[in-house]
């Protein structure tokens, strides 16, 4: 079975197509990230705009890829929540447009189940039940996936994600938008014990997250050293904020696994990418004799094969909308 995802949640304008849920036949993105880049983050209004004019090339993109025609494609997949509302409604409308003309099947797929899908792309053997550490830009969870189209929320943040703080205090740093991966390039190179910042924890709720604190200590440290006309080690405040990021996420995902007993553990998001985070992790689950299971790079990021992949099970859990009835 060969399922089309489309992913327009935030800024990129994304078609995949992914046979059987595991088999990537084509993934095609349009990234905006160098145009949102001068304003220091995503502008919804412009990132819908992009979309309308880009989605079309995207699709027939995917379709070239995997040798397909538009008739070759068994299912429509299509993110419909969470994101941003005008990027949602590029691709839920084309998509329905898709579907009414082909006379195709279509079914919603959740952002967030839509990650976790990217774990069995790069995994053919992993099935639920499992838990795992969602880390983007918008999301920073830990999820008990109990079936493939299932979960439960264990943990959450209070305030902003672990991807927006790092934005954020790039930004503070002068880094160019997105940070992310800048951020863990200099911490690579600098001194993680030179900035001492704090663990925020949020009472009460021992698997919750917290980076707003943290973001702030940053940003108060950088104020008060310019105060003193004295210079910022750039690489060594990334590593120190890096590592703070790191050890906060690792600590409270290995507690949870302990706690619920599951040694089935799995990463996803946008910031699974991180290389100090991926590496703790790896050494996290050898120590403790977990499975570790991460998605491949180039679907760590929003992109349309994950979103085929969890579609295709959505399918096959019979959850497909109906045009004539149902709003979504």
């Amino acid at each position: 079975m060969k399922v089309l995802g489309i992913e327009t949640s935030c800024d990129e304008t994304a078609c995949g197509i992914v046979e059987d849920g595991r088999t990537v036949l084509a993934n095609s993105i349009y990234s905006q990230a160098n145009e949102h880049a001068k304003y220091g983050g995503v502008i919804p209004e412009l990132a819908s705009r992009r979309q309308i004019e880009e989605i079309v090339n995207v699709y027939e993109s995917a379709l070239a890829r995997a040798a397909l025609s538009a008739e070759g494609v068994d299912v429509i997949a299509v993110t419909t929540k969470p994101g941003l509302i005008g990027s949602l409604l590029v691709g839920v409308n084309f998509a329905k447009a898709l579907a009414f003309y082909y006379n195709k099947p279509i079914v919603a797929v959740d952002h967030i189940m839509g990650h976790i899908a990217a774990n069995y792309i790069t995994y053919p053997e992993l099935e639920p039940p499992f838990l795992c550490l969602t880390v983007s830009g918008g999301h920073t969870s830990i999820l008990l996936v109990k079936t493939y189209t299932s979960y439960k929320i264990i943990g959450t943040t209070h305030d902003d994600a672990a991807g927006e703080a790092f934005d954020k205090v790039g930004r503070a740093l002068g880094l160019e938008y997105p940070a992310g991966k800048k951020i863990d390039e200099l911490a690579a190179l600098g001194n993680s014990k030179r900035y001492g910042l704090p663990h925020p924890k949020v009472e009460g709720c021992e698997f919750d997250f917290s980076f707003s604190g943290l973001k702030t200590a940053v940003i108060n440290t950088l104020h008060n050293l310019a105060q003193r006309s004295e210079q910022v080690d750039i690489a060594d405040m990334a590593a120190s904020f890096q590592n703070v990021v790191v050890e906060i996420l690792t600590e409270k995902f290995i507690k949870a696994a302990f706690y619920l007993k599951i040694n089935k553990l799995c990463l996803s998001g946008g910031v699974s990418a991180n290389k100090q985070l991926r590496s703790t992790l790896e050494q996290k689950c050898k120590t403790h004799g977990f499975n570790l299971f991460m998605p491949e790079l180039e679907f760590c990021g929003d992109n349309g094969a994950m979103i085929a992949s969890q579609g295709y099970y959505e399918f096959k859990n019979g959850n497909i909308i109906d045009l004539k009835k149902d709003d979504f």
